[in-house]
């Protein structure tokens, strides 16, 4: 006989298996159960699909190992086989035939015959052994409810607390950017601007130019064309002291052409005035049509002797003043910096020189020197938060069992000054300390304690736990003699 074998998945449920089988054309319908897949039908599921199947004129029968889905179908007389080659080998049971429910009249003489029953109570109720006991029954279950629900307890205990230190070497470098349990954090960087004025004294000596040196130059066309010379061209000899013409001229066409301009030295003192025939180069395009030569020497410069600051007095004015300035910016850094950064000394560089100005000028008379200065300073830098993440870390690592650590800060005291090294790191080693308290777990503490004697609880608390001081019990109602015996009725807490 045909059988349409219909194998199950673990997404499967009554719909669908409904729809599966409503494909099936054949007399018989093989469900095949998954070895190793979860199938979610039920008892009454399979009762809906056996009707389903002999709705549509066919049997249905399973294929199962699975010892809940046999009885499920045997009680619904739904044929069970171990393989699929069984269920087509062996005869399947005839499948039983509703029966079907015949109507009958409902009888007219129900009501007459209820009230012609007579109920008697039972002697036993009536019985005064049985209604004392029944009270007392009733006074036990009241008094139960009492005992369990009234009563409450509060347990106050005070564990042990203790101090747990550590020394730890620390590494700070600024390539680092995490902390790492190994003692590495990251060396921050922070910068400061400060600005001052430093005055000192002048102790050298000068001279101050008094006037500039003039004289007369020639200038020779070297071409056949004119050529115009501007007020203001610079003319010089081989020492380099610079001249420059005083009027405007224009020197006619023609090689050997000659014009003669007055000339004034661009500094003032006697370093303008020059021998004869010594100045003989034009700065320039100029220089390319015409020369240049000083038939005299020049005269006119004269100076006179002033106080004047040396390289010395700038020297020191510019070292006083950066002492001042190194000074102001650690306190500065040291004021910006949170509470608990930890600053290194060594690391202080200066990061530019913004501004430099000396007050007179180099060469200008004057019996004081002022220096003032804008200076950015860089330095390096622990950061508190990384430190005590480091301490945390470490501490958490060595943390004895069963003590965990208070609501509190982490106490973090250098033991060494940190050292640079040659790469840029800074090491040093610190103390970390904080205080742990030994945990105590409220469930242990109710189960060891419920159902026993007020009288009792405070000895065996304090034999069974580890307490700096005696426990506090307090239950209530005060006359209550015992403690809860529901668990939730029982609180615990720690000071």
């Amino acid at each position: 006989m045909k059988t349409q074998i219909i194998t199950l998945e673990s997404h499967d449920d009554l719909i669908s298996v409904r729809d599966r089988m409503s494909w099936a054309k054949t007399p018989r319908i093989l469900l095949v159960w998954p070895k190793y897949e979860k199938v979610t039908l039920r008892q009454v599921d399979l009762k809906v699909l056996q009707r389903h199947a002999a709705s549509l004129g066919a049997q249905l029968g399973l294929v199962s190992r699975i010892r809940r889905v046999r009885i499920d179908a045997d009680a619904l007389h739904i044929p069970v086989f171990k393989s699929t080659g069984e269920a087509q080998r062996l005869p399947w049971p005839k499948a039983r035939r509703r029966r079907r429910l015949m109507w009958r009249p409902p009888r007219k003489d129900l009501r007459e015959q209820r009230e012609q029953v007579t109920l008697k109570e039972g002697a036993w109720r009536t019985h005064p052994v049985t209604r004392i006991l029944t009270f007392l029954a009733g006074v036990l279950a009241v008094l139960t409810l009492v005992a369990l629900f009234i009563p409450r307890a509060q347990i106050t205990l005070t564990p042990i607390s203790r101090t747990q230190s550590l020394v730890l070497p620390v590494t700070a470098n600024p390539s680092v950017e995490l902390v790492f349990i190994t003692g590495s954090v990251p060396a921050r960087e922070k910068r400061i601007i400060v600005e001052g004025t430093q005055t000192v004294p002048v102790t050298g000596e000068g001279v101050v130019p008094q006037s500039k040196a003039k004289g007369i130059v020639e200038f020779h066309n070297l071409t056949q064309q004119s050529v115009t010379i501007p007020a203001g061209t610079v003319v010089q000899n081989k020492e380099g002291v610079r001249f420059v013409t005083t009027v405007e001229s224009e020197l006619e066409g023609g090689v050997g052409k000659i014009l003669q301009l007055p000339i004034e030295a661009v500094e003032g003192g006697i370093a303008g005035n020059v021998e004869a025939e010594t100045i003989n180069a034009i700065q320039g395009r100029l220089g390319l049509s015409l020369s240049v030569i000083n038939l005299k020497p020049t005269s006119g410069g004269r100076e006179l002797p002033s106080i004047q600051a040396s390289d010395a007095d700038r020297e020191r004015v510019k070292t006083l003043l950066m002492k001042d300035l190194e000074q102001n910016a650690r306190k500065q850094l040291a004021a910006e910096l949170s509470p608990g950064d930890l600053l290194f000394d060594k690391t202080l560089n200066i990061s530019q020189v913004l501004s430099e100005k000396y007050d007179p000028p180099a060469g200008a008379a004057g019996t004081k020197l002022d220096l003032n200065m804008q200076v950015e300073y860089a330095i390096q830098y622990a950061a508190a938060s990384d430190l005590t993440k480091l301490a945390t870390l470490a501490l958490n690592a060595s943390l004895p069992p069963g003590f965990s650590s208070e609501a509190g800060q982490v106490t973090i005291k250098p033991t060494t000054t940190p050292t640079l090294g040659e790469d840029g790191s800074v090491k040093w080693t610190m103390r970390v300390e904080r205080m742990i308290i030994q945990q105590i777990d409220p469930s242990r503490v109710t189960q060891m304690i419920q159902g026993f004697g007020a009288w009792n609880v405070k000895e065996k608390l304090k034999k069974n736990l580890l307490l700096a001081a005696a426990p506090e019990v307090q239950i209530t109602p005060s006359w209550w003699p015992w403690m809860p015996i529901v668990p939730f009725r029982i609180s615990v807490a720690t000071e």
